[in-house]
This record gives structure tokens, C-alpha cells and sequence, in this order.
């Protein structure tokens, strides 16, 4: 499994931290297409069909206190038979920016 925060993810980040500004990255996706997530990455493999869904966003503690950003969302698969392989963080419900990807 690869997982990476992307180029725009990165700048959405600085611009969050500088500024705080911008538009918190809380909608989750995920599709069904074969790649391997590398930071230039703009859009998920092959997105599905479902819609994206806003979130839950946390602050918790992974190593040190604080210092990991989660997001939880459920989705429910709509197509009978279908491989989910790779999911992404956006910026917003439909467009918007990939700010994390992973795949497995």
C-alpha cells in the first residue's frame, strides 16, 4: 500500500497553516482503477460512482500528542461486485483537490 499526501495536498496544508485559509479537506472518495499513489497525483484510479461524502475530521495521537490529521467517513457500495482500490481526500463534494491518496 502507498499512501501520499499530493503536491496540492502539501499546498493546501501551508496556505491552512500561513493563512488559515482555504477549504478544509474532509470528503472522501474511492475508486476502483490500478495505480500506485505518487505525490503528483491529481485524481483517484478510475473514481466510482458514489458520491463523495463529507467526513468526519479529528486531531489525534499517533506518536507524539496531536500529531496526526484523521478523517472517518462510511460509504456504501452501490454496484454489486465491485473492487475498491484506492481512496482520496478532497477539498470538496464534487471537483476540487486531491490532498491525500492511497491505494492497496
Amino acid at each position: 500500500m502507498a499512501a501520499v499526501v499530493t503536491e496540492t495536498g502539501r499546498s493546501i496544508t501551508t496556505n491552512r497553516v500561513k493563512t488559515g485559509g482555504g477549504t478544509e479537506p474532509n470528503y472522501v472518495a474511492w475508486g476502483t482503477g490500478a495505480g500506485t499513489a505518487v505525490v503528483g497525483n491529481t485524481a483517484l484510479f478510475t473514481e466510482a460512482a458514489e458520491t463523495r461524502i463529507a467526513g468526519t475530521s479529528t486531531i489525534v495521537t499517533t506518536t507524539s500528542t496531536n500529531d496526526t490529521y484523521q478523517v472517518v467517513g462510511t460509504m456504501t457500495c452501490a454496484g454489486a461486485g465491485k473492487t475498491i482500490t484506492n481512496a482520496g481526500l478532497f477539498d470538496a463534494v464534487t471537483a476540487g483537490n486531491l490532498c491525500v491518496l492511497g491505494n492497496f
